[in-house]
């Protein structure tokens, strides 16, 4: 079963920011995410059966401290031919923060999980699909983009299944 950890980034869809970018690629063809916004921290391409995660995370995240994160840049990597990914990320990240993904990541492969990438930390806004479109044209638009400094406290940390948007499995809220 696939499964990962995700904190939430408070951000909405109506945002004047994010309107201007998505009034700027108008007419591209783009899955946007629409209010559902995260840091993917782990994602789990394998986990071994029998073996309940829930445990040692809460020994990493129930003293966890919710990091302050600026969020400054607008900008798009390729995911495949003609896919790109739209997202938000800081020029700064915190370094204790850093250092838990570290610790998360190094907690799960020490259970035999698969982890699918080196983490990345960004926020998908959309998912472009568009065979016009490549990377360096995409961020030529976005650069156009009045991004201020959003600096959030990210407080709701979430362990999901993979597609599966009901329940999690295990939820925490860091303390500020």
């Amino acid at each position: 079963m696939k499964t990962y950890l995700e904190i939430k980034v408070p951000i909405s869809f109506d945002d004047y920011w994010f309107r201007e970018l998505r009034d700027l690629l108008r007419g591209v063809d783009i899955r946007w995410q629409r209010n559902y916004y995260h840091i993917t921290m782990a994602f789990l391409d394998f986990a071994p059966d029998g073996v309940n995660m829930v445990p040692g995370l809460n020994n990493l995240l129930d003293d966890a401290v919710a990091p302050a994160i600026t969020f400054d840049t607008l900008d798009a990597f390729a995911s495949g031919p003609h896919r790109q990914v739209i997202h938000l990320t800081t020029t700064d990240a915190p370094q204790d923060f850093l250092a838990l993904v570290e610790d998360i990541r190094r907690f799960f492969k020490a259970k035999g999980c698969v982890l699918q990438s080196d983490f990345k930390l960004h926020v998908t806004l959309g998912r472009v699909q568009d065979p016009r479109m490549n990377v360096h044209k995409l961020k030529d638009i976005i650069s156009l983009v009045d991004l201020p400094d959003i600096t959030l406290d990210l407080t709701e940390v979430d362990y999901r299944v993979f597609k599966d948007y009901g329940k999690p499995l295990a939820h925490w809220s860091l303390s500020l």
